[in-house]
């Protein structure tokens, strides 16, 4: 597999979002929940059940609830223009539902994502079996108003087609010393049942890691890969002693993973566990004590098949984990992966890069 989810995509982040909270609550909001799914592929065939055996299961450390360790991620891959094709986007969900997988990470800030979820789930009659993580950021008007964060709340149970969110998160720490509150009213009052924080960069580890430290956290979600192994020098060591389970973002370095293996074969050593990159690298995180569920994201079909795959099958120990970084730091270019852009050779062509653009052009 070359090229996996790549793409020719600006460097902006989801940081960079963020600095236009508004664009995320009222562009995608103008778009109702169902509008984009046509009525005749509302009645389609329910998702197939799964056999559970042999699916590599995690306990959420607060109430032991068990979730299966691979999910799927919805940044960018599942925003879509209204009216442009996306039966992709509900072949993926039907793909990772019939694998095994059942946690969907979302957000408002995500353009279309939470709808297309949302809609996708309920035409395959799947939407209560997932285990739904979303996101949220604003709170109100004015300090401890909590208008804005209802209001976002209301709209992704809307456009997700739920009556409760699983796992609520404080997105990117944007003012989480207000929303995580509000988030821990919420889940005593049942409106969620599960209390996270988010983060995306390495940067933002320490205050990550503060959060962490504090405990009352369900859930905290960091970004964890082979070639990104911050995250081991504290806080996985720290969620694990606390019992917050561990979300991880960007497995694959947003494609850049797949890039640097491009026409290179899974080591020999690797392939009782591993008949893929994807496996390759998922196994590599979900195999760390700590990780709860890796969330790789994709818009193909054909590369979600291979990463519920790792789902199944052995798991590389301590020293193998150790072999398969050594692995990767004999390949040209994985020490540069940080300074490439993300999905190399691929667009995500959807409203939030039309915002971009739109904003570069007026800038």
């Amino acid at each position: 597999m070359t090229n996996k989810e790549a793409a020719d995509h600006p460097r902006a982040t989801r940081r960079d979002f963020l600095k236009n909270a508004g664009f995320g609550l009222a562009a995608a909001a103008a778009i109702p929940p169902g509008l984009l799914l046509p009525a005749h592929s509302r009645a389609q065939t329910a998702a197939k059940e799964p056999s559970s055996g042999g699916a590599i299961m995690r306990a959420i450390p607060s109430t032991n609830e068990a979730i299966p360790a691979i999910g799927l991620g919805t940044f960018l891959t599942f925003d879509v223009i209204p009216g442009e094709p996306r039966k992709h986007l509900g072949d993926v969900i039907r793909t990772y539902w019939e694998g095994g997988a059942r946690l969907v990470d979302t957000s408002p800030l995500y353009g279309t994502g939470e709808i297309t979820v949302g809609d996708y789930a309920a035409s395959l009659g799947i939407s209560d079996g997932l285990f739904i993580a979303n996101k949220i950021w604003a709170t109100g008007e004015y300090l401890a108003d909590e208008s804005q964060a209802l209001r976002s709340l209301v709209q992704s149970e809307g456009r997700l087609w739920r009556r409760q969110i699983d796992l609520m998160q404080c997105h990117s720490l944007v003012n989480a010393e207000v929303v995580v509150p509000y988030l821990r009213a919420w889940k005593k009052e049942g409106r969620i049942r599960y209390v996270g924080v988010t983060h995306h960069e390495n940067v933002y580890m320490e205050p990550l890691l503060s959060w962490v430290e504090r405990g009352n956290l369900d859930f905290v979600q960091v970004n964890y890969s082979i070639f990104n192994r911050k995250a081991e020098e504290r806080l996985l060591a720290a969620a694990a002693e606390r019992g917050i389970a561990v979300l991880v973002n960007m497995p694959f370095e947003k494609a850049r993973l797949f890039k640097a293996v491009e026409g290179q074969e899974v080591p020999a050593f690797a392939r009782e566990f591993a008949g893929s990159w994807a496996e390759f690298f998922l196994k590599w995180v979900i195999s760390h004590p700590a990780v709860t569920c890796a969330l790789p994201a994709t818009s193909n079909p054909k590369h979600a098949a291979e990463n519920v795959k790792a789902l199944r099958g052995p798991l590389p120990d301590r020293e193998m984990r150790a072999r398969m970084v050594r692995h990767m730091e004999t390949i040209p270019g994985f020490a540069q992966i940080a300074q490439t852009p993300w999905y190399p050779r691929k667009s995500y062509k959807g409203i939030i890069g039309r915002s971009q653009a739109e904003l570069r052009a007026r800038a």
